[in-house]
């Protein structure tokens, strides 16, 4: 039986910021393989570089050093306008802080990705309303964010990453502004998203509790990679 494709792959990265005269290396030389169908938790403490690790693996940002694959494709020396398609057509965003606009609706929100997309806007509104009718919010859809509570938000946010059906769905602390109650719901629902979609689920936490969802395991401090568990096994 072929192994699975890999996805994702970091070899090498590196990533420095200048703050004056001061360099700071936030990451140093990051190795990590993300394979298709995978449920990868990266975590870590704070400070540990784990914001800077997921500018790199969702391709918002491009390595000091070091090179990004994306499906066997080297990214790092790519334009950003590449980068933007690659970005859309393949990765969909969870934040923390749901990143969604106030003044549209649920509906809007989770429509908004599909505007450069060739399909009508028939098609666009009603997959919309399919993806918010699947994360239970089929009665919520004309509501505002200021009218729906925190977990409501965020899994607005899950559909809104979905609707142009990535292959990857990269969650940035997803529970981090959740209460325990909302914070499993969403994390159920990426659970299920895993299982019945095979979607490559990659999820940034510095919680504990979560290691519980993933297949992979990447334990990261003070910008290195120091641990991998696939399956329960070390690597």
């Amino acid at each position: 039986m072929a192994g699975k494709k890999t996805v994702i792959e970091l070899r090498d990265v590196r990533k420095t910021y200048q703050i004056g005269e001061v360099s700071l290396e936030v990451l140093k030389g990051v190795n990590i393989k993300i394979d298709q169908g995978d449920f990868a938790v990266i975590i870590g403490p704070s400070g540990s570089g784990k914001s800077t690790l997921m500018n790199q693996v969702g391709i918002l940002d491009v390595p000091t050093s070091g090179a990004i694959f994306l499906e066997g494709k080297d990214i790092s020396k790519m334009e950003e306008s590449q980068l933007a398609q690659l970005r859309g057509r393949k990765i969909g965003f969870i934040f923390q802080q749901f990143n969604l606009i106030p003044t549209l609706t649920a509906l809007e929100n989770v429509t908004l990705p599909t505007i450069f997309q060739n399909v009508s806007e028939e098609k666009r509104v009603q997959k919309a309303k399919d993806l918010l009718a699947k994360v239970g919010l089929a009665d919520r859809m004309h509501h505002k964010p200021t009218e729906l509570s925190g977990g409501q938000q965020q899994r607005v946010a899950i559909a809104r990453a979905l609707v142009n059906d990535p292959d990857i769905i990269l969650a940035d602390e997803p529970t981090g502004n959740l209460d325990s109650t909302s914070g499993q719901q969403v994390m159920d629902l990426l659970a299920t998203l895993h299982g019945q979609g095979g979607k490559t689920i990659i999820l940034i936490t510095h919680d504990i509790e979560l290691v519980r969802y993933a297949k992979k395991i990447i334990y990261l401090k003070d910008g290195e990679v120091v641990k991998v568990k696939h399956n329960g096994v070390e690597k």
